[in-house]
């Protein structure tokens, strides 16, 4: 896992590579390298930032060259070993271990037709010097991010938008559609870019730079596709053997030359991936997080921990526990930073925590469960759009008799609150609406009326542009099976958008990589191989996985309520943030710059205080939000 940058016929490019590289050194601390080569009338530079984990030799440093090829490369390949033997056969001669060799060499002999054959993540610059192209790549799922920005017949590339801002001279303009975007969601989608001009290059893509400036695209594998193709093995009732393919990508990540540790919340997903783990590997290590105990009563949170002591106990795992107390909220400007554009789940504290403890502790690689929820169905959300469907069969008098009662009730008092309720007032704001609008607004921050009412009212067009995006997406399918509809749009939008891009930059932050086997090319082939039915089953989401994990786990950990990778939200407003919040409220860059409106900020506010509305999660985006746009505008200051 590394920081790759470079520029590409661009002006001043060598320093502007070298800048690049050093922004991302917190990336890779165990080495640098730069690579320089004319391309016609300019030049291409590359630059790497290593964190060495797989051939920690300096045949393993980059830029790689090699026979007129130079890569820099930032990821994993876990079928490295079977794509060295080919190649091997074939008359190739290794001079290391690495799988950065493994890839240069693969390149060398398939160009892109390598792409679909690689299983990992990836992102990487690779260039020719005998035709002068430059080529970025990235991988299916869009596990690791990578960033361009185009001017003329000029490139520049780099890990983190960060380092592309801070490249620009601040002439990189805020994206106010992103903005509007982030609001609705909490976090940017994939497909737009905080920053107009720079973007990101799509997962299952690449991008072809040739000397004459001419630029060329490619797609290698589309999510889409592999739902179709999992929709026809579904009716022919072939179902994977989803317990071998899950072992057999743990299995998989496991492959390092330095430790590796696991992420342990005590719930389905990372209990299971530690069981596998510890079958495979000895004496491995887990992480795991906890809150202060007056904050978890008053947010009636489970009792994670217990389930992750019992797991690391079963299975002889060392487990780490850290807890997560608010002086943590004086991350939140160095995590504005890092996170790279506005994204508004605290989760992403818990992981850099977390990855720092185990850094500390000499760990550079962890396991997460990451993507299991998005594909397996395994999300409140999933179940309660199920639901819905059935809600709106029921007569009309007595839903809004039920609506009208639960719309009164307090979602919190002063010592506690009611999840209960806050579960109640979402359903039922979403219950009676047409499908997409109804997934839409069963995980998103707001409706179009009060998204209008928050933001500038030039912004309107700007509202409806974002709406119209997610509408898109979720309808462009083959699907004729709801829940993989929405596991679908999920994979697309949600998982890439929001749970990927924190953990790849949360994580990066302290120096680790973190590494996801649901998030794999054969489990991902295997999830839409599996018909919705046999996801949701009564009210029970993540079934079949569930079904496979019993090879392992116990029955408790396996059918315990769902856990929960957050924080006590409502707590921490409600006392250690209030401050904080009236100050971003009434006199934040958000508010003075008209993007945001004081009136409808403090609604919320009044709203979240009496305990009415739980505006908690929408507060915490807001202060995320400013705090990136205080950085950005201080950008534009300095330049």
């Amino acid at each position: 896992m590394c920081g790759i940058a470079g520029a590409y016929r661009w002006p001043d490019g060598k320093a502007v590579t070298d800048r690049l590289t050093d922004i991302l050194a917190h990336r890779g601390p165990d080495g640098e390298g730069r690579y320089s080569h004319a391309v016609g009338d300019s030049e291409v530079h590359l630059g790497h930032r290593r964190l060495a984990i797989i051939d920690l030799s300096e045949t393993g440093a980059q830029p790689m060259v090699s026979d007129g090829l130079s890569l820099s490369y930032n990821g994993e390949l876990y079928n490295a070993p079977e794509l060295r033997a080919e190649l091997a056969a074939a008359g190739v001669r290794f001079r290391g271990t690495s799988d950065t060799e493994v890839l240069l060499e693969a390149w060398r002999r398939w160009g892109t037709d390598c792409l679909p054959r690689l299983r990992g993540m990836f992102a990487f610059a690779v260039f020719d010097e005998h035709t002068g192209e430059l080529v970025l790549a990235r991988d299916q799922l869009g596990i690791k991010p990578l960033f361009l920005l185009r001017r003329g017949t000029g490139l520049v590339f780099a890990s983190e938008l960060k380092a592309l801002a801070a490249v620009s001279g601040g002439s990189l303009e805020v994206d106010q559609a992103a903005l509007v975007a982030s609001l609705l969601y909490y976090w940017v989608p994939d497909s737009r870019c905080a920053f107009r001009e720079a973007e990101k290059l799509p997962p299952g893509s690449w991008l072809r730079c040739r000397p004459d400036g001419s630029v060329q695209r490619g797609r290698f594998w589309n999510l889409k596709d592999v739902a179709a193709e999992g929709r026809e093995r579904a009716l022919s009732g072939e179902l994977p053997d989803l317990a071998a393919i899950v072992e057999d990508s743990t299995r998989r990540h496991l492959l390092s030359d330095v430790p590796v540790a696991t992420f342990l919340s005590g719930g389905l997903d990372s209990s299971y991936l530690t069981a596998l783990a510890a079958r495979h590997q000895s004496g491995i290590s887990a992480y795991t997080i906890g809150f202060r105990a007056e904050d978890a009563r008053f947010e009636a949170m489970p009792d994670d921990l217990r389930y992750a002591r019992q797991v690391a106990e079963k299975f002889g795992v060392e487990l780490h526990e850290i807890e997560i107390a608010p002086q943590v909220l004086d991350l939140l400007p160095k995590m504005a930073y890092h996170l790279d554009e506005p994204i508004g789940d605290p989760a992403a504290i818990n992981t850099f925590l977390i990855c720092q403890a185990a850094g500390e502790a000499g760990v550079k690689v962890m396991l997460s469960g990451m993507g299991a929820d998005e594909l397996f169905a395994g999300y409140r959300k999933h179940l309660a759009n199920q639901l819905a469907l059935r809600y709106q069969r029921v007569p009309g008098p007595l839903r809004r008799g039920v609506s009208a009662t639960v719309n009164r009730l307090p979602v919190a008092t002063a010592n506690r609150g009611y999840r209960s309720v806050r579960f109640a007032k979402r359903f039922l704001s979403f219950a009676d609406l047409p499908e997409e609008t109804a997934f839409r607004r069963s995980y998103t921050m707001y409706d179009q009326d009060e998204l209008l009412a928050l933001v500038n009212p030039d912004l309107a067009g700007t509202v409806e542009d974002v709406l119209t995006e997610h509408r898109d997406v979720y309808q462009d399918n083959e699907l004729d099976d709801f829940v993989n509809r929405m596991c679908l749009a999920d994979s697309r939008m949600f998982l890439p958008g929001l749970n990927l891009a924190y953990t790849d930059r949360s994580s990066m932050a302290a120096s680790t990589e973190v590494r996801v086997p649901y998030v794999d090319v054969e489990v991902v082939r295997a999830a839409f191989a599996v018909p919705g039915d046999r996801k949701i089953v009564g009210r029970q989401g993540k079934a079949v996985l569930k079904e496979a994990a019993l090879s392992i786990l116990p029955r408790e950990i396996v059918h315990r309520p769902k856990g929960l990778f957050s924080a006590p939200l409502r707590a921490w407003m409600s006392r250690d943030l209030a401050p904080l919040v009236r100050e971003v409220v009434n006199d934040g860059e958000l508010v003075r710059s008209g993007i945001l409106r004081r009136d409808a900020l403090a609604r919320m506010v009044a709203a979240d205080a009496a305990g009415q509305q739980d505006y908690s999660k929408h507060l915490w985006h807001v202060l995320t939000l400013e705090y990136w746009y205080r950085g950005a505008m201080d950008n534009k200051e300095l330049a």
